[in-house]
């Protein structure tokens, strides 16, 4: 089970955007690396196309490290670590370790 899923909230703590929070657009477990909205931007050269008849430099951002960031606890509203643990029904539940609640 992964510790960081789509639409959580986290603050990245290492790298050139160190303190900033965004909410993961999409996460690539075999690359160990997530998409974050609004974080890691480059800026890349665009072609002029029939498609995209502008060009120009464009602005997106790249896949940062899951090691890099820290989901944000939407009870206690600090970055924590995540922990797993098995429910009453036999199913697994990440957890909180700052304020031991349940992270949906």
């Amino acid at each position: 089970m992964n510790k960081i899923k789509k639409n959580d909230v986290v603050m990245t703590i290492a790298g050139k955007d160190s303190g900033k929070t965004g909410r993961v657009l999409a996460v690539f477990p075999r690359e160990s690396k997530i998409l974050v909205e609004g974080i890691n931007f480059i800026k890349k050269h665009a072609r002029r196309t029939q498609k995209d008849q502008q060009g120009g430099i464009v602005q997106r951002e790249l896949p940062v490290s899951i090691s890099n960031v820290m989901l944000i606890c939407k009870s206690c509203n600090r970055p924590t670590k995540v922990g797993l643990t098995v429910l009453q029904d036999k199913t697994k539940a990440r957890v909180c370790k700052k304020c031991k609640e349940i992270i949906n």
